[in-house]
Protein backbone atom coordinates (compact mmCIF):
# COMPACT_ATOMS: atom_id res chain seq x y z
CA UNK A 1 0.00 0.00 0.00
CA UNK A 2 2.79 2.39 0.88
CA UNK A 3 4.48 1.57 -2.43
CA UNK A 4 1.30 2.28 -4.35
CA UNK A 5 0.82 5.59 -2.47
CA UNK A 6 4.44 6.50 -3.12
CA UNK A 7 4.10 5.82 -6.82
CA UNK A 8 0.87 7.80 -6.98
CA UNK A 9 2.43 10.77 -5.18
CA UNK A 10 5.49 10.57 -7.40
CA UNK A 11 3.30 10.60 -10.51
CA UNK A 12 1.37 13.61 -9.25
CA UNK A 13 4.62 15.43 -8.61
CA UNK A 14 5.97 14.61 -12.04
CA UNK A 15 2.67 15.64 -13.61
CA UNK A 16 2.66 19.03 -11.86
CA UNK A 17 6.30 19.63 -12.84
CA UNK A 18 5.42 18.73 -16.41
CA UNK A 19 2.42 21.09 -16.37
CA UNK A 20 4.56 23.92 -14.96
CA UNK A 21 7.16 23.31 -17.67
CA UNK A 22 4.50 23.27 -20.37
CA UNK A 23 3.00 26.50 -19.02
CA UNK A 24 6.45 28.11 -18.98
CA UNK A 25 7.05 27.00 -22.55
CA UNK A 26 3.65 28.28 -23.55
CA UNK A 27 4.40 31.62 -21.88
CA UNK A 28 7.73 31.86 -23.68
CA UNK A 29 6.02 31.14 -26.98
CA UNK A 30 3.63 34.09 -26.61
CA UNK A 31 6.00 36.57 -24.95
CA UNK A 32 7.31 38.14 -28.16
CA UNK A 33 6.00 41.71 -28.57
CA UNK A 34 2.81 42.30 -30.54
CA UNK A 35 1.80 45.72 -31.98
CA UNK A 36 -1.90 46.31 -32.48
CA UNK A 37 -2.03 50.03 -33.30
CA UNK A 38 -0.55 53.53 -33.02
CA UNK A 39 -2.28 56.49 -31.37
CA UNK A 40 -1.37 60.13 -30.95
CA UNK A 41 0.35 60.95 -27.65
CA UNK A 42 -1.91 63.72 -26.38
CA UNK A 43 -4.62 64.24 -23.75
CA UNK A 44 -8.15 63.19 -24.68
CA UNK A 45 -9.83 63.90 -27.07
CA UNK A 46 -6.66 64.32 -29.17
CA UNK A 47 -5.33 60.83 -28.35
CA UNK A 48 -6.79 59.56 -31.60
CA UNK A 49 -5.88 56.47 -33.59
CA UNK A 50 -3.36 57.43 -36.26
CA UNK A 51 -3.31 56.40 -39.88
CA UNK A 52 0.18 57.82 -40.47
CA UNK A 53 2.95 59.56 -38.54
CA UNK A 54 5.83 61.94 -39.21
CA UNK A 55 9.40 62.27 -37.89
CA UNK A 56 9.66 63.94 -34.49
CA UNK A 57 6.07 63.06 -33.53
CA UNK A 58 5.27 61.59 -30.10
CA UNK A 59 3.14 58.46 -30.35
CA UNK A 60 1.83 55.60 -28.22
CA UNK A 61 2.52 52.10 -29.49
CA UNK A 62 -0.32 49.80 -28.37
CA UNK A 63 -0.04 46.03 -28.13
CA UNK A 64 1.14 43.23 -25.84
CA UNK A 65 4.43 42.27 -24.21
CA UNK A 66 5.90 45.73 -24.81
CA UNK A 67 7.72 46.07 -21.50
CA UNK A 68 11.54 46.14 -21.45
CA UNK A 69 12.07 47.14 -25.07
CA UNK A 70 15.62 46.86 -26.37
CA UNK A 71 15.11 48.82 -29.61
CA UNK A 72 12.27 50.51 -31.46
CA UNK A 73 12.92 51.51 -35.06
CA UNK A 74 10.90 53.62 -37.47
CA UNK A 75 11.80 53.04 -41.12
CA UNK A 76 14.85 51.26 -39.74
CA UNK A 77 16.03 54.30 -37.74
CA UNK A 78 16.31 53.57 -33.98
CA UNK A 79 14.42 55.90 -31.65
CA UNK A 80 15.54 57.12 -28.25
CA UNK A 81 13.13 56.10 -25.52
CA UNK A 82 12.60 55.74 -21.78
CA UNK A 83 11.35 52.34 -20.59
CA UNK A 84 9.79 54.13 -17.63
CA UNK A 85 7.05 55.28 -20.04
CA UNK A 86 6.20 51.70 -21.00
CA UNK A 87 3.84 49.04 -19.73
CA UNK A 88 2.98 45.60 -21.01
CA UNK A 89 0.29 47.07 -23.29
CA UNK A 90 1.70 50.42 -24.41
CA UNK A 91 4.93 52.31 -25.08
CA UNK A 92 5.31 56.09 -25.33
CA UNK A 93 8.06 57.00 -27.80
CA UNK A 94 9.17 59.87 -30.02
CA UNK A 95 9.72 59.06 -33.67
CA UNK A 96 13.30 60.02 -34.73
CA UNK A 97 13.38 63.63 -35.84
CA UNK A 98 15.57 62.86 -38.85
CA UNK A 99 14.68 59.98 -41.16
CA UNK A 100 16.66 60.02 -44.44
CA UNK A 101 13.78 58.83 -46.61
CA UNK A 102 15.65 58.66 -49.95
CA UNK A 103 18.27 56.28 -48.53
CA UNK A 104 15.91 53.95 -46.62
CA UNK A 105 15.83 50.40 -48.08
CA UNK A 106 12.48 49.54 -49.62
CA UNK A 107 11.85 46.75 -47.10
CA UNK A 108 12.27 49.19 -44.20
CA UNK A 109 9.93 51.88 -45.50
CA UNK A 110 6.66 52.29 -43.60
CA UNK A 111 7.63 49.82 -40.86
CA UNK A 112 7.86 49.95 -37.09
CA UNK A 113 10.13 47.29 -35.59
CA UNK A 114 9.92 46.44 -31.90
CA UNK A 115 12.62 44.35 -30.19
CA UNK A 116 12.65 42.81 -26.69
CA UNK A 117 14.71 39.99 -25.19
CA UNK A 118 11.80 37.65 -26.01
CA UNK A 119 11.55 38.42 -29.72
CA UNK A 120 10.55 41.09 -32.18
CA UNK A 121 7.58 42.41 -34.10
CA UNK A 122 7.31 44.30 -37.39
CA UNK A 123 4.28 46.47 -37.89
CA UNK A 124 3.50 48.05 -41.25
CA UNK A 125 2.48 51.67 -40.82
CA UNK A 126 2.57 54.78 -43.00
CA UNK A 127 5.51 57.03 -42.09
CA UNK A 128 5.55 60.18 -44.19
CA UNK A 129 8.05 62.98 -44.60
CA UNK A 130 6.85 66.17 -42.85
CA UNK A 131 6.27 69.39 -44.72
CA UNK A 132 9.53 71.12 -45.63
CA UNK A 133 10.82 74.26 -43.92
CA UNK A 134 13.18 76.92 -45.26
CA UNK A 135 15.71 78.44 -42.87
CA UNK A 136 18.05 80.28 -45.26
CA UNK A 137 19.21 80.76 -48.85
CA UNK A 138 22.91 80.65 -49.69
CA UNK A 139 22.70 83.67 -52.02
CA UNK A 140 19.45 85.59 -52.40
CA UNK A 141 20.87 87.76 -55.19
CA UNK A 142 22.80 85.21 -57.24
CA UNK A 143 23.51 85.37 -60.97
CA UNK A 144 22.28 82.91 -63.55
CA UNK A 145 24.65 79.94 -63.61
CA UNK A 146 25.60 80.26 -59.93
CA UNK A 147 25.13 77.35 -57.55
CA UNK A 148 22.42 78.16 -55.03
CA UNK A 149 21.46 76.20 -51.93
CA UNK A 150 18.23 76.25 -49.94
CA UNK A 151 18.75 75.20 -46.32
CA UNK A 152 16.10 73.89 -43.94
CA UNK A 153 14.49 70.64 -42.90
CA UNK A 154 12.70 67.84 -44.76
CA UNK A 155 13.96 69.05 -48.11
CA UNK A 156 13.55 65.70 -49.81
CA UNK A 157 10.90 63.96 -51.89
CA UNK A 158 10.09 67.45 -53.15
CA UNK A 159 7.28 68.01 -55.60
CA UNK A 160 8.01 71.69 -56.25
CA UNK A 161 10.83 74.23 -56.04
CA UNK A 162 10.24 77.77 -57.21
CA UNK A 163 12.88 80.53 -57.03
CA UNK A 164 11.60 84.05 -57.74
CA UNK A 165 8.72 82.54 -59.68
CA UNK A 166 10.92 80.28 -61.83
CA UNK A 167 10.42 76.48 -61.47
CA UNK A 168 13.57 74.54 -60.55
CA UNK A 169 13.42 71.08 -62.09
CA UNK A 170 17.02 69.87 -61.74
CA UNK A 171 18.34 69.78 -58.19
CA UNK A 172 20.15 67.62 -55.64
CA UNK A 173 18.94 67.06 -52.04
CA UNK A 174 21.17 66.11 -49.13
CA UNK A 175 20.50 62.70 -47.63
CA UNK A 176 19.22 64.17 -44.35
CA UNK A 177 16.98 66.69 -46.08
CA UNK A 178 18.74 69.80 -44.70
CA UNK A 179 19.80 71.26 -48.07
CA UNK A 180 18.87 71.23 -51.74
CA UNK A 181 21.16 72.68 -54.39
CA UNK A 182 20.72 73.71 -58.02
CA UNK A 183 22.16 75.90 -60.75
CA UNK A 184 20.22 79.16 -60.94
CA UNK A 185 18.45 79.79 -64.26
CA UNK A 186 17.83 83.22 -65.77
CA UNK A 187 15.53 85.34 -63.62
CA UNK A 188 13.41 88.21 -64.87
CA UNK A 189 11.69 89.22 -61.65
CA UNK A 190 11.85 89.04 -57.88
CA UNK A 191 9.73 86.63 -55.89
CA UNK A 192 9.52 84.15 -53.05
CA UNK A 193 11.30 80.84 -52.68
CA UNK A 194 8.78 77.98 -52.42
CA UNK A 195 9.41 74.31 -51.67
CA UNK A 196 6.77 71.59 -51.38
CA UNK A 197 6.40 67.86 -50.85
CA UNK A 198 3.40 65.59 -50.41
CA UNK A 199 2.93 66.75 -46.80
CA UNK A 200 2.89 70.49 -47.39
CA UNK A 201 4.88 73.55 -48.46
CA UNK A 202 6.91 76.43 -47.13
CA UNK A 203 7.82 79.79 -48.62
CA UNK A 204 9.98 82.75 -47.67
CA UNK A 205 8.39 85.88 -46.25
CA UNK A 206 10.82 87.91 -48.35
CA UNK A 207 11.60 88.02 -52.06
CA UNK A 208 14.85 86.89 -53.66
CA UNK A 209 16.46 88.62 -56.64
CA UNK A 210 15.13 91.82 -55.09
CA UNK A 211 17.29 94.90 -55.60
CA UNK A 212 15.03 97.45 -53.93
CA UNK A 213 12.95 96.23 -50.96
CA UNK A 214 14.45 97.48 -47.71
CA UNK A 215 17.78 98.36 -49.32
CA UNK A 216 19.78 100.82 -47.19
CA UNK A 217 22.96 100.85 -49.26
CA UNK A 218 23.94 99.02 -52.47
CA UNK A 219 26.91 101.28 -53.35
CA UNK A 220 25.32 101.93 -56.77
CA UNK A 221 21.78 103.27 -57.14
CA UNK A 222 21.35 103.61 -53.39
CA UNK A 223 24.78 104.69 -52.23
CA UNK A 224 24.54 106.00 -48.68
CA UNK A 225 28.17 105.19 -47.78
CA UNK A 226 29.58 108.00 -45.67
CA UNK A 227 33.12 106.93 -44.76
CA UNK A 228 35.37 104.14 -43.47
CA UNK A 229 36.35 102.31 -46.65
CA UNK A 230 36.24 102.53 -50.40
CA UNK A 231 34.23 100.78 -53.09
CA UNK A 232 35.17 98.72 -56.13
CA UNK A 233 33.35 97.03 -59.00
CA UNK A 234 36.07 94.64 -60.21
CA UNK A 235 34.97 91.12 -61.09
CA UNK A 236 38.55 89.90 -60.85
CA UNK A 237 38.97 90.13 -57.09
CA UNK A 238 35.36 89.27 -56.30
CA UNK A 239 33.76 87.42 -59.23
CA UNK A 240 30.00 87.31 -59.50
CA UNK A 241 29.48 90.86 -58.27
CA UNK A 242 26.49 92.96 -59.27
CA UNK A 243 27.96 96.43 -59.65
CA UNK A 244 29.89 98.17 -56.88
CA UNK A 245 30.63 96.86 -53.41
CA UNK A 246 32.52 97.98 -50.30
CA UNK A 247 35.77 96.29 -49.24
CA UNK A 248 36.80 95.52 -45.67
CA UNK A 249 40.50 94.78 -45.32
CA UNK A 250 42.67 94.22 -42.27
CA UNK A 251 45.87 92.31 -41.58
CA UNK A 252 46.26 90.08 -38.52
CA UNK A 253 44.80 91.98 -35.57
CA UNK A 254 46.57 92.06 -32.24
CA UNK A 255 44.78 91.03 -29.05
CA UNK A 256 41.90 93.34 -28.21
CA UNK A 257 42.30 95.45 -31.36
CA UNK A 258 39.05 97.40 -31.72
CA UNK A 259 40.46 100.25 -33.83
CA UNK A 260 37.58 100.07 -36.25
CA UNK A 261 38.09 103.68 -37.42
CA UNK A 262 41.24 102.80 -39.35
CA UNK A 263 40.93 102.78 -43.13
CA UNK A 264 38.98 99.80 -44.54
CA UNK A 265 38.03 98.64 -41.04
CA UNK A 266 34.43 99.91 -41.21
CA UNK A 267 31.42 100.72 -43.37
CA UNK A 268 29.45 103.72 -42.08
CA UNK A 269 26.34 104.93 -43.88
CA UNK A 270 24.46 108.17 -43.64
CA UNK A 271 21.20 108.08 -41.66
CA UNK A 272 18.81 105.58 -43.29
CA UNK A 273 15.37 104.23 -42.46
CA UNK A 274 15.91 100.73 -41.03
CA UNK A 275 12.18 100.05 -40.51
CA UNK A 276 9.24 102.19 -41.66
CA UNK A 277 7.83 104.33 -38.86
CA UNK A 278 4.40 102.74 -39.29
CA UNK A 279 5.92 99.32 -38.50
CA UNK A 280 7.85 100.23 -35.37
CA UNK A 281 5.34 98.41 -33.16
CA UNK A 282 5.93 95.10 -35.01
CA UNK A 283 7.79 92.33 -33.16
CA UNK A 284 11.54 92.81 -33.38
CA UNK A 285 11.93 89.20 -34.51
CA UNK A 286 9.99 89.93 -37.70
CA UNK A 287 12.96 91.75 -39.25
CA UNK A 288 16.57 91.03 -40.15
CA UNK A 289 19.51 93.02 -41.43
CA UNK A 290 21.00 91.32 -44.48
CA UNK A 291 23.89 91.76 -46.86
CA UNK A 292 25.89 89.73 -49.35
CA UNK A 293 29.51 88.96 -48.51
CA UNK A 294 32.42 87.48 -50.44
CA UNK A 295 35.50 86.25 -48.56
CA UNK A 296 37.83 84.49 -51.01
CA UNK A 297 40.69 83.65 -48.62
CA UNK A 298 40.91 81.87 -45.26
CA UNK A 299 39.31 83.90 -42.45
CA UNK A 300 39.71 83.14 -38.77
CA UNK A 301 39.57 85.43 -35.76
CA UNK A 302 38.47 88.83 -37.05
CA UNK A 303 34.93 89.60 -35.92
CA UNK A 304 32.53 91.62 -38.05
CA UNK A 305 30.07 93.49 -35.84
CA UNK A 306 27.00 95.55 -36.77
CA UNK A 307 25.54 98.39 -34.72
CA UNK A 308 23.50 101.57 -35.18
CA UNK A 309 24.55 105.20 -34.84
CA UNK A 310 28.04 104.28 -33.54
CA UNK A 311 26.40 103.15 -30.31
CA UNK A 312 27.63 99.89 -28.77
CA UNK A 313 24.51 99.35 -26.63
CA UNK A 314 23.34 96.56 -28.93
CA UNK A 315 25.65 94.66 -31.26
CA UNK A 316 25.18 91.82 -33.75
CA UNK A 317 28.40 89.85 -34.35
CA UNK A 318 29.05 87.85 -37.50
CA UNK A 319 31.66 85.12 -36.90
CA UNK A 320 31.17 82.22 -39.33
CA UNK A 321 34.62 80.85 -38.38
CA UNK A 322 33.21 79.85 -34.99
CA UNK A 323 30.67 77.08 -34.29
CA UNK A 324 27.96 77.00 -31.62
CA UNK A 325 30.37 75.40 -29.14
CA UNK A 326 33.04 78.07 -29.59
CA UNK A 327 35.35 75.93 -31.73
CA UNK A 328 37.15 77.90 -34.45
CA UNK A 329 38.22 77.00 -37.98
CA UNK A 330 39.28 78.69 -41.20
CA UNK A 331 36.35 79.91 -43.26
CA UNK A 332 35.83 81.29 -46.75
CA UNK A 333 32.60 81.89 -48.65
CA UNK A 334 33.60 80.41 -52.03
CA UNK A 335 31.69 83.16 -53.80
CA UNK A 336 28.95 85.51 -52.66
CA UNK A 337 26.75 84.48 -49.75
CA UNK A 338 23.80 86.12 -48.02
CA UNK A 339 24.26 87.00 -44.35
CA UNK A 340 21.10 87.22 -42.24
CA UNK A 341 21.26 88.90 -38.83
CA UNK A 342 17.81 88.90 -37.16
CA UNK A 343 17.24 92.18 -35.33
CA UNK A 344 16.21 90.09 -32.32
CA UNK A 345 19.83 88.85 -32.24
CA UNK A 346 21.31 92.26 -31.42
CA UNK A 347 22.62 91.99 -27.85
CA UNK A 348 24.33 94.00 -25.15
CA UNK A 349 27.95 93.42 -24.06
CA UNK A 350 29.39 93.32 -27.57
CA UNK A 351 26.76 90.88 -28.76
CA UNK A 352 27.04 88.37 -25.90
CA UNK A 353 24.55 89.74 -23.36
CA UNK A 354 20.84 90.46 -23.08
CA UNK A 355 18.97 90.58 -26.39
CA UNK A 356 17.00 93.59 -27.59
CA UNK A 357 13.30 93.37 -26.77
CA UNK A 358 11.65 95.70 -29.29
CA UNK A 359 12.30 97.67 -32.45
CA UNK A 360 12.21 100.96 -30.55
CA UNK A 361 14.68 99.56 -28.02
CA UNK A 362 17.13 98.95 -30.86
CA UNK A 363 16.27 101.68 -33.37
CA UNK A 364 14.67 104.46 -31.34
CA UNK A 365 11.21 105.85 -31.97
CA UNK A 366 11.87 106.83 -35.59
CA UNK A 367 13.68 103.69 -36.82
CA UNK A 368 16.19 105.97 -38.52
CA UNK A 369 19.98 106.09 -38.18
CA UNK A 370 23.31 105.04 -39.62
CA UNK A 371 24.43 101.47 -40.22
CA UNK A 372 27.89 100.72 -38.85
CA UNK A 373 29.80 97.57 -39.78
CA UNK A 374 33.20 97.16 -38.07
CA UNK A 375 36.04 94.66 -37.97
CA UNK A 376 37.51 94.05 -34.51
CA UNK A 377 39.35 91.46 -32.42
CA UNK A 378 37.83 91.10 -28.96
CA UNK A 379 39.96 88.05 -28.07
CA UNK A 380 42.98 88.01 -25.76
CA UNK A 381 45.15 86.60 -28.55
CA UNK A 382 45.96 87.83 -32.09
CA UNK A 383 43.70 86.71 -34.94
CA UNK A 384 44.91 83.68 -36.85
CA UNK A 385 44.47 85.47 -40.20
CA UNK A 386 43.61 88.81 -41.63
CA UNK A 387 40.38 89.52 -43.50
CA UNK A 388 39.56 90.71 -46.99
CA UNK A 389 35.83 90.85 -47.63
CA UNK A 390 33.49 92.48 -50.12
CA UNK A 391 30.06 93.53 -48.84
CA UNK A 392 27.04 94.57 -50.90
CA UNK A 393 23.27 95.13 -50.72
CA UNK A 394 22.85 96.15 -47.07
CA UNK A 395 19.15 95.91 -46.31
CA UNK A 396 16.53 95.33 -43.61
CA UNK A 397 13.62 93.08 -44.61
CA UNK A 398 10.74 91.23 -43.01
CA UNK A 399 11.56 87.57 -42.41
CA UNK A 400 8.26 86.60 -40.76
Amino acid sequence: MKKILYNYTRQLFLLSVTLMWLQACEKDEVSAPVITGIINYAPSPDDTVLQSLTPGQWVVVNGHNLQDALQISFNGVPANFNNGLFSDSYAVVQVPAVIPFPSIPAEKLNTIQYFTSHGSATFEFSIVAPAPTITSISNENANAGDSVYIYGTNLFLLTKISFAGVPITAYTSSVNGTAVGFVLPELNQSGQVIVANQSGADSTAFNVNDASTGVLCDFDNINTLSWGTGTDNSSTNFPGNKGSYAVLNNAVLSAGDASWWNWQRSINTNAVQWVPVDNMSDPVGDYALKFEINVPDAWKGTSIVVLKDYTWTYVAPYEPWKDANGNTFSYSTKGWRTVTLPLSGFRKDNGTGVAVTSLTDLLGSTGNGSVNIYTINSAATPTATGLIAAIDNIRVVKIK
